[in-house]
C-alpha cells in the first residue's frame, strides 16, 4: 500500500473515532474517552482480537494495569525510571503482574503501537522499550518520516520490511485498538496518562517510593 495512502486511512480511522489530540499538546488529559463513543466503539468493533501484553507471573497477587501513551514525555519518563525498579522488585520475583495498555493522544502513538504489537509477544517490551528511549527523535519530522522511523524500530527487533508494512497497513487493527483502548479507559475513569489501576483501583502518576507503598499494602 502506498505509504501517504496508509498514513491518511490510519488518520482517518483515528479522527473517525474521536479518540487524538493535536501532536505536541502538553496536556496529558486522555481525549476522546466518553460514555457516547465508548459504547459505541465498543458496540461497532470487534476487540476480541486485540490483546494485553503483560510482564510477570500470570498468576501473581497483585495485577497492575498502566495505561500510557507513546507520545507522552511523562510516560516516558516512568518507564526508564520508576518502573524499571517496580520491575526489579516485584516483576521479576513473581509478586506482580503487570499490563500494558496503550492510550492513542494521536496517531503517532497508534502507529507506534502497531508496529510494537506487530512482533507479537516476545519482541513487544523490546519495541516499546526502543520507542520511549528514541520518543524525542522518531516524533520528530513530517508523517511520512515519523512513519519510517517507526519502521526502523520493527526492523531492530528482527522484522522484515513486508510483515512490519503488513502491520502498519491493518486498518481493521487500527480500529480495533482505538475501541479497545476507549472501551477499557472509560471503564476504569482513566483521565491523564500514564494512570495505573493496582488490583482495581484506579491511581495517577507517582514516583516509585509511593507505589512500593500500594504494592506492598496488597500483598
Amino acid at each position: 500500500m502506498n505509504r501517504n495512502l496508509l498514513i491518511a486511512i490510519v488518520g482517518v480511522v483515528a479522527i473517525g473515532l474521536g479518540a487524538f489530540f493535536v501532536m505536541g499538546n502538553s496536556s496529558n488529559a486522555v481525549p476522546g474517552v466518553t460514555a457516547v463513543n465508548a459504547q459505541t466503539a465498543a458496540a461497532d468493533i470487534d476487540t476480541s482480537g486485540v490483546m494485553d501484553p503483560f510482564l510477570g507471573d500470570a498468576d501473581a497477587p497483585v495485577t497492575v494495569i498502566e495505561y500510557a501513551s507513546f507520545t507522552c514525555p511523562h510516560c516516558r519518563t516512568f518507564h526508564e525510571n520508576a518502573f524499571k525498579q517496580i520491575k526489579k522488585d516485584y516483576i521479576d520475583t513473581g509478586k506482580v503482574k503487570f499490563i500494558f495498555r496503550e492510550v492513542y493522544f494521536d496517531r503517532y502513538g497508534l502507529w507506534a503501537g502497531m508496529v510494537a504489537r506487530c512482533g507479537g509477544g516476545d519482541r513487544y517490551f523490546g519495541i516499546v522499550d526502543l520507542i520511549y528511549e528514541n520518543q524525542q527523535t522518531w516524533t520528530q519530522g513530517d508523517p511520512s518520516t515519523i512513519a519510517n522511523n517507526l519502521r526502523k524500530f520493527g526492523k531492530q527487533a528482527g522484522l522484515d520490511d513486508a510483515t512490519i508494512e503488513a502491520c502498519l497497513t491493518d486498518g481493521e487493527k487500527a480500529q480495533a485498538l482505538t475501541a479497545f483502548y476507549q472501551k477499557n479507559a472509560q471503564q476504569d475513569g482513566i483521565q491523564s496518562t500514564p494512570s495505573f489501576v493496582i488490583n482495581g483501583t484506579t491511581h495517577s502518576n507517582m514516583s516509585y517510593a509511593d507505589f512500593q507503598r500500594l504494592l506492598d499494602a496488597e500483598l
